[in-house]
C-alpha cells in the first residue's frame, strides 16, 4: 500500500519499502514506502497550500464533508476492523470498538467546532478605549503533524486528525512503522469524502527518520505526538529551533492503590482491565499497590477469576478477548523486564511465558519500591507487579516514587481516603474506584504532570490545542452607540 501525498497514492522517491507483518502469524501483510526527506518536504509544502484551500470551506461545508467521511467509515467498518486486527494482533472485537470510536470522535469534533464562540470584551473599563469594539475569533494553527502510536492507531489518529481538520487545519500524519495500514485507509476515506486532498497527507517510514524530518520543517505549526518520553524530549529539542508548538501524550507507570476496605469484586475487575490490548496501554494500572491485609485474596482472585479466564485463539473470532503484543521484539522486551525484576528480588507467581509475539498475563509478587518497575520502568505488556503497603501515607509515597504522572486509581469505600489520594497524587487523572485506564471522550486526558506530557487531549478542551485566538479591534466603532445608549 502506498502513502498519500498531494492527493496521490505514491511510492517513496527512492522506492525503498518497509514490510508490515501480522504479529499473530508472522505472515507478510503488505509493504509501505519508506519516505525520504524529499517526500516529507514535498508533503509539508503541499499541506501548507492545501490548508489555505480547506480553510476557505466554511464550518457548515467542512461538517458536511466530514459527515460523508463518517458514512464511508460505516460502509467500510468490517474492512477497517479486520485490517486493524491483522496488523496489530488485537482481537477483532476490540478492533470493532476502536473503529466505532473513530466515528464518535469525528462526530463530536464536528459539533464542538460548530459551537466554538469568540468573545466581546467589556467596554468602559480602561480609559482611552471606551469607544473601541474589541472582539476575539478562533483560527486554525496551519499544518499539524500527527505522530500516531501503534497501540490504538485508529482511535488516537481520530483524536488528533478529527478536531484539527474540522477546525480548518491541514494534517501531515505519520502512522506507526509497524502497523500503518488502517490509518492509511482512513486517510484515503477522508480524501474520498471530499477533504481538500493536499490537506490530508500521510507519510510512512521509520519514525527516527521521518518524524525528525517532519519536526525540523519550519512550516509545521504544531507537532502532536503520542509516544515515549525519549521521543518527546528529542522532538521538543528539535521543535525549539523553530519555536514550533508541540503537544505530547507520553508514557505512564500508573499506580492502582487497593485499600483494605475495598470492594474486592470491583478491585479484581478494574485490575483485570490490564489484559486489554495485551497491556499495551499508555494509561492503565501498571503498579498494583495493595494493602497487606487483602493482598493474598486479591492476587488469588485476580489469577483465578480474570487471568485464567482469558480466551485466546483466532483473533478474527468475536469470542477471543486476548491477543498478542505488536511484535516478537516487543514481547521479548517484556520478558527481559520480567527477568530483570525477578533478579531484583520479585517472585513470579503466575505466567511469564512467551511464544513469538504472545506473552502470558504475568503476576510478580514481593515487588518493592526500590525496584525499577516500581518507579520509572514502563512495561508495555500484561504484567501485574504487586507492591504491599501498610498505611495510606505509605501507599501514596510508593505511588509518587515515579517520574511519570499520567493517570492513577484508588479502590476504597472511604470517601475521605479517596479524596486524600486524589489530592496527593501528581497525575493528570485520578479514578476513584477505578483504574488509570479510564478514558471518557469528553474528559481531559494526557500527561499534565511530570514526564507524561503536556497535552489534555479530549473533546472538552481539544480546540484550545488546535486553534489560536486572534484579537480584532474596531477603533472608535462604538462612539455613536455610546452617545445614544
Amino acid at each position: 500500500m502506498n502513502m498519500l501525498i498531494n492527493g496521490e497514492w505514491v511510492e517513496s522517491a527512492d522506492k525503498e519499502t518497509i514490510d508490515v507483518t501480522n504479529p499473530y502469524t508472522g505472515e507478510l501483510l503488505d509493504t509501505v514506502p519508506a519516505a525520504g526527506k524529499a517526500d516529507v518536504d514535498f508533503a509539508i509544502q503541499s499541506a501548507v497550500e492545501g490548508q489555505k484551500i480547506w480553510y476557505r470551506h466554511n464550518i457548515r461545508e467542512r461538517a458536511g464533508i466530514l459527515r460523508r467521511f463518517l458514512e464511508l467509515v460505516k460502509e467500510n467498518r468490517d474492512l477497517l476492523a479486520r485490517t486493524l486486527t491483522l496488523e496489530t494482533g488485537k482481537p477483532v472485537f476490540d478492533s470493532y470498538g476502536e473503529i466505532d470510536s473513530v466515528y464518535m470522535t469525528f462526530e463530536s469534533a464536528i459539533e464542538i467546532v460548530k459551537h466554538q464562540y469568540g468573545k466581546t470584551m467589556p467596554m468602559g473599563i480602561e480609559g482611552g478605549y471606551d469607544d473601541d469594539l474589541q472582539v476575539t475569533v478562533h483560527e486554525p494553527l496551519g499544518v499539524i503533524a500527527c505522530i500516531v502510536p501503534f497501540n490504538f492507531p485508529a482511535a488516537l489518529w481520530a483524536f488528533k486528525a478529527g478536531p484539527a481538520l474540522m477546525a480548518g487545519n491541514a494534517v501531515v500524519v505519520k502512522p506507526a512503522t509497524s502497523n500503518p495500514l488502517c490509518v492509511l485507509k482512513l486517510m484515503g476515506l477522508l480524501a474520498e469524502a471530499g477533504v481538500t486532498p493536499q490537506a490530508v497527507q500521510c507519510l510512512t517510514g521509520r519514525g527516527s527518520l521521518v518524524g525528525n524530518w517532519i519536526v525540523e520543517n519550519p512550516m509545521i505549526a504544531q507537532v502532536n505526538l503520542t509516544g515515549g518520553v525519549k521521543a518527546g524530549i528529542e522532538i521538543a529539542r528539535k521543535a525549539a529551533e523553530n519555536l514550533t508548538d508541540y503537544k505530547f501524550e507520553l508514557g505512564g507507570n500508573d499506580p492502582l492503590i487497593i485499600c483494605a476496605d475495598c470492594d474486592m469484586d470491583l478491585a479484581v475487575n478494574e485490575a483485570g482491565d490490564k489484559t486489554r490490548n495485551a497491556g499495551q496501554c499508555c494509561s492503565g494500572a501498571k503498579r498494583f499497590i495493595v494493602h497487606k491485609s487483602v493482598k493474598e485474596e486479591f492476587v488469588r482472585r485476580l489469577i483465578e477469576e480474570r487471568l485464567k479466564t482469558i480466551k485466546t485463539g483466532d483473533l478474527l473470532d468475536m469470542e477471543t478477548d486476548y491477543g498478542t503484543l505488536i511484535s516478537p521484539e516487543a514481547a521479548a522486551e517484556v520478558e527481559n523486564q520480567v527477568q530483570h525484576t525477578i533478579l531484583q528480588g520479585a517472585r513470579l507467581v503466575y505466567g511469564g511465558k512467551r511464544e513469538g509475539a504472545f506473552f502470558e498475563p504475568t503476576v510478580l509478587d514481593h515487588v518493592t519500591v526500590d525496584m525499577d518497575i516500581a518507579r520509572d520502568m514502563e512495561v508495555f505488556g500484561p504484567l501485574f507487579p504487586i507492591i504491599e503497603f501498610d498505611t495510606l501515607d505509605e501507599a501514596i509515597e510508593i505511588a509518587e516514587a515515579s517520574h511519570y504522572g499520567l493517570s492513577a486509581g484508588v479502590i476504597t469505600n472511604n470517601l475521605q481516603d479517596a479524596m486524600k489520594v486524589a489530592g496527593a497524587l501528581k497525575s493528570g487523572m485520578v479514578a476513584v474506584n477505578g483504574s488509570g485506564g479510564f478514558r471518557a471522550q469528553e474528559l481531559p486526558f494526557g500527561g499534565g504532570k511530570k514526564m507524561s506530557g503536556n497535552s489534555r487531549e479530549c473533546m472538552s478542551s481539544v480546540l484550545e490545542e488546535v486553534t489560536q485566538e486572534k484579537s480584532i479591534i474596531f477603533r472608535y466603532a462604538m462612539k455613536k452607540y455610546n452617545e445614544y445608549k
